[in-house]
């Protein structure tokens, strides 16, 4: 019996099932709405919102992806190596790399 009841297709009928109860559950638990302009606006702590475009494109976030992406691979390559002269010359390179990068 557990098999079947452990076997992907049944499971996930089951999960359907389960979950389509707690969905009407919360429906019932909620009673009924009533639509108003407050429940369809936006909410920002009692402000209107911006009218404009808080950040154009992906250019200011380039930065920091770089300066990420830098860090984590450095990090992986660095600690795959051992503790030889290579690894220090690189290290030292990764650095300044990340240092040119913040300064611009």
């Amino acid at each position: 019996m557990s098999e079947i009841l452990l076997s992907p297709p049944i499971a996930f009928l089951i999960y359907l099932g389960l979950s389509g109860l707690m969905i009407l559950f919360g429906r019932a638990l909620i009673g009924p709405t009533e639509i108003s302009s407050a429940k369809t606006s936006t909410y920002a702590s009692g402000e209107a919102p911006p009218t404009y475009a808080a950040a154009p494109g992906y250019r200011p976030f380039f930065l920091a992806t770089l300066f990420f992406a830098i860090i984590h691979l450095g990090v992986l390559i660095f600690g795959s190596s051992g503790l030889t002269t290579i690894s220090g010359i690189y290290l030292i390179g990764l650095i300044l790399a990340l240092i040119a990068l913040i300064l611009g």
